[in-house]
């Protein structure tokens, strides 16, 4: 009864029935109490985003498995300090993290959340170095800035590592296959074809399990994973069970309240299938190994209008968050398939796509339920062939037979090998361009980034994934036509995915495509509304149209929906700072830093307000602390010379400003400020000729002809004066510009002198 009831919840989850699974598990439960089985049915739990359920449940346990399980509960609850004491129990200092990759890449979230990074990397690295196809790590290291290049990460010994763990379990199978009958000749013929050194290191792994699941994949553990404390021919477990108090706690407990209960994404259903090597449990109850628990892994541009506002109007940097990443191998998800309540944008998604992928896996081909099922049809063919057996197993066989057998199987062995082989270059090949590609991007090297992305085969570069990187790395480079059409290109190889869509929505702020936004936002709003980039995109739509208060309200419901979607905190500071209400724009700012510290958009947020307020030493320190970062951006360094000369430091800040000249010669933006410096240097003919120079790159700018018009008053050109702050005019400025070109104009023949304020 017990492996019926396994098999129909295992059967249930793979085909998304969470609500038949939880119901027959928990008759499971009640008629077969073991830990084992709580552990089904607090995956049933996870699945269907109840993670409170699965927390009640768990709680108390002991099992490396159970710990793992009630530790994602708590992640997705935001119980951060009882997560990491799962994971690491105070009082067993020595003992390991369960669930091997997945286990590190977890605890390494919890410590990023926590703030504690260099703890995150490490475990990140650990990750990694026992799973080298877990991306999802990797995506983490990249994103706080610790990756290694992709070349070695993904190199060599990372293909030893994939061809190990497969390799060093081929024996296995035919080990299990030959003893299903329990048979001793069949033992002794299998043990013939195996070697001692083999048979040692089986034993040495107490026998792991590598049997098929679902799909029939072999599930392959991780090395060097605990056994949950129960050898795998063990044949009950002896751990005392908390079913009836648990069970009783679930049924009469209410949920926390205050806490964000629902996962980000349910669980994936493909861990019943996987296929992976990466299997971390191998407890059993009254039988040989029968359930597994398979884990695997989980830009934007400070600009502005250049003369009409103070500062860059939008500034995205994601840092690889809020991406909706619950596409879960496969699994179909109403919406864009996140939930985004909770507070761990990129952290529940990649759980769920690789380090949540952690439940009992029931093993089909040699499970028990299928020896059940047929041990009287199999006991009857044994007695129709007993002669025959008891005939084979009288006479040895033939020398030349076995020793034919004996090279079949390795030559099947060697054609393994070179499958594992092959496969393991041809993956790790295309994460090495890939990683490269996503590791210069986040350190916005982007140009760097975009010709690696170009080594891809064209079936990997259009894909959506490949295509949001491609469109923030030219977003970053400030090539808004370039950046549009890569995100137009990932909408059309993934309309139901709303990566990077947020980003999209800045570029066609920044060309003023309102009709183009407008339809963006409806569209996304329409595929998911609880989404975060949905109302950052109606946002940025509201915003456009100069309608500030409607904007913040939008952007703050993307904030409530996922509180750690850093953007969505960036785009309510800039709307605070259009609405001059500078108190809670510095404290959007650094709610966005608390999230991530290197989101470079939140200080130069906070450095733009120091800047209006006149704080320029502030404003300078936060200037430097966002170029440390990306310090690339032409934009940020023409601010750090801005603020410079704020502080009468005029020979630093040409230096700068000619820095950021060379960073981007496209980019107006130092140019202008340059002319301004020598302006007020009085090097008035140096000033007009890159004044000149600029007419030809912004031939549309009011600002440009306003200050020319300004040099020429002071240098008593009242004609040149006069020209200039017409074509001024006439090229339709601000309402503010136009206030201030008219009171120059009727004060012209007045001496006055340099005004900085055009």
């Amino acid at each position: 009864m017990e492996d019926v009831l396994i098999d129909c919840v295992q059967n249930s989850l793979r085909h998304l029935l969470c609500h038949n699974a939880i119901f027959m598990c928990e008759r499971l439960c009640s008629e077969f109490p073991s830990e084992t089985n709580l552990q089904l049915l607090a995956a049933c739990y996870l699945q269907s985003n109840q993670a409170y359920s699965a927390y009640h449940i768990l709680k108390g346990t002991q099992m490396p498995q159970s710990r793992y399980l009630f530790a994602i509960s708590c992640f997705q609850m935001d119980l951060l300090n009882e997560a990491e004491r799962a994971l690491c129990p105070s009082n067993e200092l020595s003992a390991e993290v369960p669930n091997g990759a997945a286990g590190h890449y977890l605890l390494g979230l919890i410590y990023r959340y926590t703030d504690r990074l260099k703890k995150a990397a490490h475990q990140f690295n650990q990750a990694l170095s026992i799973d080298p196809l877990l991306w999802s790590a990797y995506e983490e290291l990249c994103k706080l800035g610790a990756a290694g290049e992709a070349t070695s990460v993904f190199g060599d010994a990372a293909a030893e590592c994939i061809q190990k763990q497969y390799l060093s379990h081929e024996v296995g199978p035919q080990l299990q296959a030959s003893g299903d009958d329990h048979s001793v000749a069949s033992g002794r013929q299998v043990a013939e074809h195996v070697s001692p050194r083999q048979l040692r290191h089986l034993h040495s792994n107490n026998i792991k399990d590598n049997s098929l699941n679902h799909n029939g994949a072999v599930c392959r553990p991780v090395a060097g994973q605990p056994n949950n404390g129960v050898h795998a021919n063990t044949p009950f477990y002896t751990t005392p069970s908390p079913m009836a108090t648990q069970l009783s706690s679930v049924s009469h407990s209410p949920p926390p309240i205050g806490r964000n209960m629902l996962p980000n994404g349910p669980i994936s259903s493909s861990v019943y299938a996987d296929a992976s090597p990466k299997s971390t449990v191998k407890s059993t109850i009254q039988a040989p190994p029968r359930r597994k628990f398979v884990d695997e892994g989980k830009l934007k541009k400070i600009s502005g209008r250049l003369f009409s506002d103070s500062g860059p109007r939008r500034s995205t940097r994601l840092a690889g968050e809020g991406g909706p990443t619950a596409n879960i191998n496969g699994i179909a998800v109403a919406g864009n398939g996140t939930n985004h309540s909770s507070k761990y944008p990129t952290a529940i998604s990649k759980l769920g796509s690789a380090a949540f992928r952690s439940v009992t896996v029931r093993k089909v081909s040699q499970s028990w339920s299928t020896e059940s099922f047929n041990e009287g049809v199999r006991s009857e063919l044994d007695d129709t062939r007993s002669n025959t057996t008891t005939t084979t197993s009288g006479s040895s066989s033939p020398p030349g037979t076995r020793s034919c057998e004996h090279d079949g199987s390795m030559g099947q062995a060697s054609m393994s090998v070179s499958k594992v082989a092959s496969g393991a270059f041809e993956a790790l090949s295309l994460l090495k361009i890939i990683g490269e590609g996503y590791r210069l991007s986040c350190l916005y090297r982007c140009q760097d980034a975009l010709d690696v992305f170009l080594q891809l085969p064209p079936k990997h570069y259009n894909t959506g994934w490949v295509l949001c990187q491609v469109g923030k790395a030219r977003f970053e480079l400030v090539d808004y036509l370039e950046a549009e059409r890569a995100f137009s290109s990932a909408r059309l190889a993934s309309p139901y995915s709303l990566e990077g869509m947020d980003i999209y929505s800045t570029v066609l702020y920044h060309l003023k495509e309102d009709m183009r936004l407008s339809y963006l936002a409806q569209e996304l709003i329409s595929t998911d509304r609880l989404a975060p980039q949905s109302w950052c995109a109606m946002g940025n739509c509201y915003s456009m149209q100069k309608d500030h208060e409607t904007a913040l309200k939008n952007f703050q419901r993307a904030v409530h929906l996922n509180s750690r979607f850093v953007y969505a905190h960036t785009l309510c500071g800039h709307e605070y700072v259009a609405l001059e209400d500078f108190e809670n724009g510095i404290r959007s700012y650094q709610n966005a830093l608390q999230i991530d510290p290197r989101h470079y958009n939140a200080w130069h947020g906070l450095a733009m307000i120091y800047l209006r307020q006149e704080k320029y030493e502030f404003s300078k320190h936060h200037f430097h602390r966002a170029l440390n970062i990306n310090p690339h951006s032409s934009v940020i360094m023409t601010y750090v010379g801005t603020s410079l000369h704020a502080l009468k430091r005029n020979d630093e800040a040409l230096s700068m400003m000619e820095k950021a000249i060379i960073a981007d010669k496209k980019n107006p933006l130092p140019m202008y400020q340059k002319a301004t410096i020598l302006a007020t240097m009085e090097e008035f003919d140096d000033a007009l000729i890159v004044l000149e120079e600029l007419k030809e790159y912004a031939p549309h700018e009011s600002s440009v002809y306003a200050l020319m018009g300004k040099i020429y008053k002071y240098r008593s050109m009242y004609d040149m004066a006069m020209l200039h702050f017409g074509l001024a005019l006439d090229l339709k400025p601000s309402a503010t510009d136009v206030a201030t070109i008219k009171a120059a104009i009727e004060k012209l023949h007045i001496p006055d002198e340099l005004d900085d304020n055009l």
